[in-house]
């Protein structure tokens, strides 16, 4: 489930009623304010659906784990292959999977790796692969973009990028759009957006105004995630600013991006806007701002971007659909089986020394 709030109507947006224990949704306007049509907080999911999903849910997690049952604990798993249209990777509970981007000295995919030319390390133990894949796995996938008032000179460029990014993305990815501001809306209809015309109506949403609850959007956004049924799982964020909004901490948000499995990529708009459309920063805010979409990003094994100027914001999210497009995909078994909730850091290399020197590999680093 994304979040615990129960909404009072489809149509409102900030009004809802929070249970006990759950993680409080942000409101600067509080319960009584007018619902505006079409627009829906990512915590007003009706009970029903919840209870409807989640029991979905288990019922496949319990026939997966029959279907197991038979099978030797470190047993080989099946390379992604495409079933009625999706692609799957089939694991039991213990397989650690990893996505790799492997660059060049100028920035080049390197698209021609085998399987031999990769060495996984868990706490610089080697690891035996079980999974290997270079393929174009759809994927599920969140767009986070700001809504604050500082953006509502930038919106109109930026959607037209993320329509870019969308389109250069796999046809089979399951999308969604989240706008944030003080507070963050889902929308798309449905869980998911079904076509290119309900993405462009999410985009289209502007209320630039107030603040940044970036945390509170991204943390909501990687719960939402979980309803997807795509292996990969990615988030693209952009920002233009500090968070000064959340109720969630970045450190309790890094925590969290670190134990789920998406991958994440920042757009930082960061600085003031100079003649000719450049972005410099300058502040303590902006570097701070700098700061953490570069944790947020390197923790999940994904990269935060800084464009000089909003026509840089479009080729960027090309680069970021062609990197989600062109990963390996590599999965193991743990030598270390212990279940601990440890945080245990994992690195890949290259085997081949001379390729070390020359290429870069990127993946989430535990």
């Amino acid at each position: 489930q994304i979040s615990c709030g129960t909404g009072i109507g489809a149509g409102s947006r900030s009004s809802f009623i929070r249970h006990a224990g759950c993680r409080p949704f942000k409101s600067t306007r509080g319960l009584d304010t007018m619902p505006q049509p079409n627009r829906r907080s990512l915590s007003l999911l009706q009970p029903y659906t919840r209870f409807f999903l989640g029991g979905f849910a288990a019922v496949l997690f319990c026939s997966s784990l029959l279907a197991q049952a038979s099978a030797p604990a470190n047993a080989a798993t099946t390379t992604p292959q495409k079933k009625n249209d999706q692609y799957k990777i089939n694991v039991n509970v213990n397989l650690v999977v990893l996505h790799a981007t492997v660059v060049d000295k100028h920035g080049r995919m390197v698209e021609n790796l085998t399987e031999k030319d990769f060495r996984v390390l868990e706490e610089g133990v080697q690891q035996k692969l079980s999974v290997f894949s270079h393929a174009d796995i759809p994927v599920t996938m969140g767009i986070d973009i700001d809504d604050s008032g500082s953006m509502r000179d930038k919106r109109a460029a930026v959607n037209e990028a993320a329509l870019t990014f969308v389109k250069t993305s796999n046809p089979d990815d399951q999308v969604f759009v989240v706008n944030f501001n003080d507070e963050y809306y889902l929308d798309t209809p449905g869980s998911f957006a079904s076509n290119m015309e309900e993405l462009k109506g999410a985009l289209a949403k502007i209320d630039s105004r107030g603040g940044t609850a970036l945390y509170d959007a991204v943390s909501a956004s990687l719960d939402h995630l979980k309803l997807g049924n795509r292996d990969k799982k990615a988030i693209l964020i952009i920002s233009d600013g500090e968070d000064n909004a959340s109720r969630y901490s970045f450190p309790d948000l890094l925590r969290q991006a670190q134990q789920s499995n998406a991958v994440i990529y920042c757009i930082g708009l960061l600085g003031e806007e100079h003649p000719g459309g450049l972005f410099k920063i300058h502040g303590s805010g902006d570097k701070r701002a700098a700061k953490v979409l570069k944790e947020l990003a390197e923790a999940t094994g994904g990269k935060a971007f800084f464009p000089r100027s909003l026509d840089q914001v479009e080729p960027i999210c090309v680069s970021i659909a062609r990197d989600i497009r062109n990963q390996y995909t590599l999965g193991y078994y743990p030598t270390n089986a212990k279940k601990d909730g440890s945080f245990r850091r994992v690195q890949i290399e290259l085997t081949d020394r001379r390729d070390n020197k020359h290429y870069t590999v990127r993946t989430r680093p535990g």
